[in-house]
């Protein structure tokens, strides 16, 4: 099930999610796309003009690349997640 929503991001930066009760209780992956900016979303290329938002896309590099997979493979299952509860947990994971 996919479900799309586009929002104003509030001055307190917090949003708010209610999800229909169809949606069975559980994991979900979640997709942020943003920012949309004003110019952007209203604009329509012409006449085989630019894109305003390829001319500011920059391609991953290949550890952004990898994080990414890294992470997919964690929402998959395929690869142990490690949680942290405190910042002192991760500290003492890393050595610090």
């Amino acid at each position: 099930m996919t479900i799309e929503q586009t929002v104003d991001i509030p001055a307190s930066h917090r949003l708010t999610i209610d999800v229909p009760q169809e949606v069975p209780a559980g994991m979900a992956q979640v997709i942020i796309r943003f920012p949309v900016l004003a110019e952007v979303s209203s604009s329509v290329p012409e006449n085989g003009d630019e894109c305003p938002l390829c001319a500011v896309y920059k391609e991953p590099n290949e550890e952004t690349i990898a994080a990414f997979e890294e992470g997919d493979a964690m929402l998959r299952g395929e690869k142990p997640a490690v949680w942290h509860h405190s910042l002192e947990d991760l500290d003492k994971m890393l050595g610090l």
